[in-house]
């Protein structure tokens, strides 16, 4: 018998549908960045902060799903990694800034939009660079992390001056190769990080009810996951430095 035989494929169908669900769900980001410039418009900053949270759950949740429907394999020819950053972008980078300067925190006239301009040109190189995310599942540089600045920039109602100082130093990190935890990815403590994560939106959904007077117990919480982000990134930083070798 000269003819091959053709090894059928079971359920391919449905597992291509169920793709397509998960390139859908992570494009629904679009749509919230969207209602976000729209509540920004309206001069409503809590439902804009929400739909920030929205972004987050999606952003957090739509990588995960992607890996166990095994999206390259039943749509090889989209380029899911493609989308999910022109949905960061927009809602990691480009709508908080809208937001803080609609909004007044960056003060205002020229000095504003340039304060503005410059984590989304900082931004604009991160998303570019092919070593953004490392081989050991870090983010390399400061992880374009501008809607949780904004968020605590509004719950704790800071000043044009410390908001130009947070963005400045920010930027200045995000060429910086410090590696920073991603929370869905990184090995390393990974289930009481994405425990403690949970716990963060929690708190950051709290907070919003309690603005403009958050509560201290909350703010606490929410405060102590960014040490421990920071802390655990720095860490691992150090091992990796530790782990490569020395060019003599």
């Amino acid at each position: 018998m000269g003819s091959e035989q053709q090894v059928p494929t079971r359920g391919a169908g449905a597992a291509t549908f169920a793709s397509w669900l998960v390139h859908a769900y992570t494009a629904s980001g679009v749509v919230l960045a969207f209602l976000t410039v729209i509540a920004v418009m309206d001069g409503d900053i809590e439902r804009a902060l929400w739909l920030g949270l929205a972004t987050m759950v999606v952003d957090g949740t739509d990588g995960m799903l992607a890996r166990f429907v095994q999206v390259k394999r039943w749509v090889p020819w989209f380029d899911g990694a493609l989308l999910d950053n022109i949905v960061d972008y927009l809602t990691y980078v480009f709508t908080p800034m809208v937001l803080l300067w609609s909004a007044g925190y960056l003060g205002e006239g020229t000095s504003a939009t340039v304060l503005a301009a410059i984590p989304l040109v900082a931004s604009a190189y991160q998303f570019c660079r092919v070593d953004a995310k490392t081989d050991d599942h870090l983010f390399l540089g400061f992880p374009s992390y501008w809607n949780i600045a904004a968020f605590y920039v509004i719950v704790l109602d800071l000043r044009p001056t410390s908001v130009a100082v947070l963005l400045m130093v920010c930027a200045v990190l995000v060429f910086v190769p410090i590696g920073y935890v991603y929370p869905s990815r990184t090995t390393t403590l990974q289930r009481p990080t994405l425990a403690l994560t949970a716990l963060w939106l929690v708190s950051y959904a709290v907070l919003l009810t309690q603005v403009p007077d958050p509560g201290v117990v909350w703010l606490a919480i929410s405060l102590a996951y960014v040490v421990y982000y920071v802390v655990l990134s720095l860490y691992l930083t150090a091992r990796r430095s530790r782990a490569t070798p020395q060019v003599a």
